[in-house]
């Protein structure tokens, strides 16, 4: 069993945390997040710390109490410094370039994919094979960058494909005679 909501989140000095009665709003220099609370859990703001509890001894206040410290704890974190992922695209004549707002990937396809930038994400493009896709919310980063991934994942044989900077591509043996 996992104890992470015993451990408060820490909130700077740059970062103000606001409770409200069923909602919890964080402003930072970034930006400002906001998550309604699970009335299984109790939040409280102690010297400059969020200290989370269960409400009852239910398994679902167990459980909630550690969604909501994490959650809570991204908000902090994203407010203040961000969250990115980078993602690379490997394959012959696979490109990237930024159109406005809009991001065009040429990915193999007879067509080049358009993939328009929810608000909140800002998308880069250092060079024609890197994406990276940055936001102060940690969800939607992921979402965004799960969903440019999803264009074209990485295929097992030669590897090509859309893939996170992070991620390794076992490479299957090709058929023998």
């Amino acid at each position: 069993m996992s104890r992470i909501a015993n451990s408060p989140v820490k909130v700077p000095d740059n970062v103000q945390a606001t409770l409200e009665a069923n909602k919890i709003t964080v402003k930072g220099p970034l930006g400002t997040l906001e998550q309604d609370l699970n009335p299984n859990v109790t939040i409280s703001l102690d010297d400059g710390e969020l200290v989370f509890a269960q409400a009852n001894d239910s398994r679902d206040a167990r459980a909630m109490a550690g969604t909501m410290r994490s959650l809570v704890n991204n908000m902090v974190v994203g407010v203040s410094t961000g969250f990115e992922r980078k993602l690379n695209l490997v394959g012959v004549g696979f490109r990237a370039q930024l159109q406005g707002n809009d991001l065009k990937l040429q990915l193999g396809y007879s067509h080049d994919i358009v993939y328009s930038t929810p608000e909140g994400i800002t998308i880069q493009c250092p060079n024609q094979t890197e994406v990276v896709v940055k936001g102060i919310n940690k969800q939607v980063v992921g979402q965004v960058a799960a969903e440019i991934r999803s264009f074209r994942r990485p295929e097992p044989y030669k590897g090509k494909g859309v893939r996170y900077a992070d991620e390794h591509v076992a490479l299957k043996e090709a058929k023998k005679k």
